[in-house]
């Protein structure tokens, strides 16, 4: 399980350098992840503080720093 969630956090790390900052639900569609893998995988990358997340209405938007 460990390596699907450390490729899952290549992929999430790849769409966010490539598209900018986006939501877990858009992640999630427009990579077609399973949403369990990549609520693991985003608590990876934040854990080894390489995600932003802010609030945009009702929305937490996740960027890389």
């Amino acid at each position: 399980m460990s390596d699907a969630i450390g490729m899952a956090a290549g992929v999430i790390w790849e769409y966010l350098e490539t598209n900018g900052s986006a939501s877990a639900t858009k992640i999630s569609k427009d990579t077609d992840m399973d949403s369990k893998v990549l609520q693991r995988a985003i608590g990876w990358l934040a854990k080894e503080d390489k995600l932003s997340f802010e609030t945009k209405g009702r929305n937490e938007m996740i960027s890389l720093k």
